[in-house]
């Protein structure tokens, strides 16, 4: 039997990237042949996949057709109308408000993939969500058979050394507050800049906020935080754009605190991320965020700035609070095993491939 995935794009260090190779390799590693197909890829990553044009060729109603939805797109509807046996993987999609006032077309496409999405509950014969927070949003659409596989995150990708230029591009000494992520409506940044701001201009002025991520396609969005920083004037809060693994793990080194204030995540790996470079997360209590933490880390149910800094500080100021932190996020990490992941998945494909 094969057992292949689609889905719109792949990009090198992206998550759902990631978690399709995972899936792949897990399932190669069982017997199944397995490919993936996608519409949209960057240059490092032809290696791994096929035109989903090709796929037709090969469809047949004894294939297992994983299909990873996160937006609108061709890939959804050709699998839409073939034969084969179908697991529909949900990452989310974020409500077109959010983009409505810096990205008209995507909120568009973010609108009608939503409809999209739910004409699925009759198409496939299994609807997984990548969080519990994705799972019960299948099943408030209708999906009669859902169920969880969670993000395989693979930690090994950050055992290469860090860029050693990445700290040295920054003063010495200072107290590192870091976002990971896109620069987009739903993210929030705004929120982190305001609370960094009162903790750098009440607290501690020898501090510095450092947002890793890609803005492209969100300028104006970008252009606004960027503003806000200079209204405010923030001299210390860093845009990298996009940055490569190296440099991403030299930043992850050099935080004391991460900082999430986002408003809609489907899963949010930075979290995990943070855990797994033993770095206190402090996080907004939103959509799958708190399915991500599962009471690891701290979070905030209100978005009061001042009271956030002084939490920030209280918690960098007394060491056994910090290291109490740290310790339930590693909790977490030791729950997330690979073997685990691997029986789940398989579990699923041989309840598909059964019917």
């Amino acid at each position: 039997m094969e057992v292949h995935q689609m889905l719109v794009s792949m990009c090198y260090g992206d998550a759902i990237t990631d978690y399709s190779l995972e899936i792949q390799k897990i399932l190669r590693r069982q017997g199944y042949h397995s490919e993936i197909f996608v519409e949209m890829c960057d240059s490092r990553m032809w290696k791994h996949i096929r035109r989903f044009e090709e796929y037709p060729k090969i469809s047949s109603p004894s294939n297992i057709l994983i299909l990873h939805f996160s937006i609108l797109s061709q890939v959804s509807k050709l699998a839409y109308h073939l034969p084969d046996k179908k697991i529909l993987i949900y990452h989310n999609i974020t409500p077109s408000i959010f983009f409505a006032d810096f990205h008209p077309h995507l909120a568009g496409e973010c609108y009608h993939g939503r409809r999209e999405l739910k004409a699925f509950k009759d198409k496939c014969d299994l609807a997984l969500g990548d969080s519990e927070f994705n799972r019960q949003e299948l099943e408030n659409l209708g999906f009669p058979q859902t169920g969880v596989l969670p993000i395989i995150l693979n930690f090994r990708k950050f055992e290469p050394a860090p860029d050693p230029l990445v700290p040295h591009l920054y003063p010495k000494g200072r107290t590192t507050f870091l976002f990971v992520g896109r620069m987009v409506p739903n993210k929030r940044v705004e929120d982190i800049i305001k609370l960094f701001y009162c903790y750098h201009k009440y607290i501690n002025p020898k501090s510095q906020l450092i947002l890793v991520g890609e803005y492209r396609g969100f300028e104006r969005y970008y252009d606004s935080l960027r503003n806000l920083s200079a209204e405010l004037s923030l001299e210390d809060v860093h845009f990298t754009g996009h940055v490569e693994l190296e440099e991403l793990i030299a930043y992850y080194k050099m935080a004391d605190v991460y900082i999430s204030m986002s408003e809609h995540e489907g899963f949010c790996v930075p979290i995990l991320e943070a855990f797994y470079f033993q770095t206190p997360v402090v996080a907004y209590n939103s959509a799958a965020v708190p399915y991500t933490m599962r009471g690891a880390g701290v979070m905030v149910n209100h978005k009061d700035h001042p009271l956030i800094a002084e939490l920030i500080h209280h918690i960098l100021s007394h060491p056994s609070l910090k290291e109490e932190i740290i310790a339930s996020q590693n909790r977490i990490l030791a729950n997330l095993k690979q073997a685990k992941s691997d029986r789940l998945l398989l579990k699923y494909v041989e309840m598909v491939a059964g019917r």
